[in-house]
């Protein structure tokens, strides 16, 4: 298996080989004031080397948050930038969460900007927005294909503004959420081991056994840690589908910088708890 092989095909490989736990890299100000560190570009490119320093050779894969590097204008992206290229040279799959969502050439310019592979943000996957109907999403999903890079859609979100849109019943009698399930079990038809187009599934969502997980691709599941999720919920909450569930921590992993060892011990101790539960399920 190589670089080149399909977004899918390299999670799976690094989830069997490093656990299947995401780190998010989120840092915002009250973050970096805990670091004592200034909410400056100084301080956004510190965070972000300590924790790519700390976890990235060692977890499948890692979320940078692209909102709190955008807020610092072209320095914060250009810190992005550095962070992408020194994750994926460390060996972890970068998932660019940015949740963009649009139509026409306007998603084509949104997704040549994060899945083309000359692109300076170019990532393994980008999270997106299907709320324009998913059919919206078409030139990502195209794209993602061309480059061996994935999606993450959202599905089933853990705020609690989400059901309002995602609980609403469709003329057909199913939910939205469901709706965009099945767009993505289409997606990856046939794709061995794992397909590229997963979901965006809460940990903290509730109960799941309305709906069928079993997209054959990837779970981005947030809400372990600080949200209040555990890594013992997971068979619970994703049943059958949990093997192929990228649990996200964020604040449990980052509150413990800007201690490099601790942000290691960290990620170990959430990496070995995730590994027993999916192991136990």
């Amino acid at each position: 298996m190589s670089a080149n092989d399909p977004f899918g095909a390299r999670l799976r490989r690094a989830m069997d080989e490093r656990g299947p736990l995401c780190v998010g890299i989120d840092p915002h100000a009250s973050l970096l004031a805990s670091w004592g560190l200034n909410d400056d570009v100084n301080g956004l490119e510190r965070f972000s080397r300590t924790v790519v320093e700390a976890i990235a050779d060692r977890v499948a894969v890692v979320k940078p948050q692209s909102a709190f590097f955008e807020r610092f204008g072209s320095r914060g992206v250009a810190v992005l930038e550095r962070t992408v290229e020194e994750t994926r040279a460390a060996g972890a799959l970068v998932v660019m969460d940015a949740k963009r969502g649009d139509i026409g050439s306007t998603m084509a310019g949104y997704a040549q900007a994060f899945l083309h592979k000359d692109a300076p943000l170019f990532s393994d996957a980008l999270t997106v927005s299907p709320y324009l109907g998913y059919g919206s999403l078409a030139p990502a999903v195209e794209l993602a294909r061309e480059n061996g890079a994935g999606l993450f859609v959202l599905a089933l979100t853990s705020n609690p503004e989400g059901p309002e849109v995602q609980h609403a019943v469709r003329a057909d009698g199913r939910t939205v959420a469901a709706t965009v399930l099945a767009h993505l079990a289409a997606e990856n038809a046939g794709a061995e081991p794992l397909g590229s187009f997963g979901a965006v599934v809460g940990a903290t969502v509730g109960d799941l056994s309305s709906y069928d997980l079993a997209i054959n691709g990837p779970l981005l599941a947030p809400g372990v840690g600080a949200q209040g999720a555990t890594p013992a919920d997971l068979p619970a909450v994703f049943g059958r589908a949990v093997g192929n569930v990228v649990p996200n921590v964020s604040r449990g992993v980052l509150r413990h910088g800007p201690d490099v060892a601790a942000l290691r011990a960290a990620t170990e101790e959430f990496a070995r708890e995730i590994r027993a539960a999916v192991a136990g399920a």
